[in-house]
């Protein structure tokens, strides 16, 4: 899948449907903040939200007193939802429109969050843009919280097919210089009730 069909397809879900009406969907996403917590994140930690969307992690993390926080996604509809959403309170959020396989970040982060934006990447070439991604972004000693589906998890998203993953083969993409720090399973409860199979895998750079 090329960048811009990536694009267009996510512009069209979120210019479509409301936050509600999509599978991933969240109230409050804790196993997100607890991982986040585990890195020993402060105030001050700067944390990059990955295909962020419309979800309120964002909202969690500024109410959680987190104030270096960036957001990106591929589409500009899903951040304008955010913004809508948090109003003034979003004022000091970077909000980056961007595929992350072709993102070239100015700066670096403490923490990279990604919830259901990697299981899209199928091929190796994606996969490894990815990485390289996280490799300029991620400071030496930063964390990496990856959560994909599971490997008993759907096989496919949104009309479109994912790479379902555990730990090991998220670990095995990274490569050397990093290390795994913690692995669970989550079962997500879409908004019509139905369960989803998650995997979050949070790693720490070492090199």
């Amino acid at each position: 899948m090329t960048n811009s069909s990536r694009a267009a397809h996510w512009q069209a879900v979120y210019e479509s449907k409301g936050e509600r009406e999509v599978s991933w969907f969240q109230e409050s996403p804790s196993p997100s903040l607890e991982l986040i917590a585990l890195t020993g994140a402060g105030p001050t930690s700067s944390i990059v939200d990955i295909g962020g969307g419309a979800s309120r992690l964002v909202d969690a993390l500024l109410s959680a007193g987190y104030a270096d926080l960036t957001v990106l996604d591929l589409s500009g509809a899903a951040l304008a939802a955010s913004r809508a959403r948090l109003g003034a309170a979003g004022n000091g959020v970077a909000w980056v429109v961007a595929d992350v396989t072709a993102w070239q970040p100015t700066r670096t982060y403490d923490v990279w969050h990604d919830r259901a934006a990697f299981h899209f990447l199928n091929a190796l070439e994606e996969q490894a843009a990815y990485i390289a991604c996280v490799r300029r972004a991620v400071t030496i000693g930063g964390h990496i919280v990856i959560g994909t589906f599971a490997v008993d998890g759907p096989e496919k998203c949104s009309g479109l097919p994912v790479t379902r993953h555990s730990a090991d083969s998220i670990g095995a993409l990274l490569g050397a210089g990093f290390a795994l720090t913690d692995h669970r399973r989550h079962q997500h409860a879409t908004p019509w009730q139905s369960v989803q199979n998650f995997q979050f895998s949070s790693f720490v750079r070492s090199a």
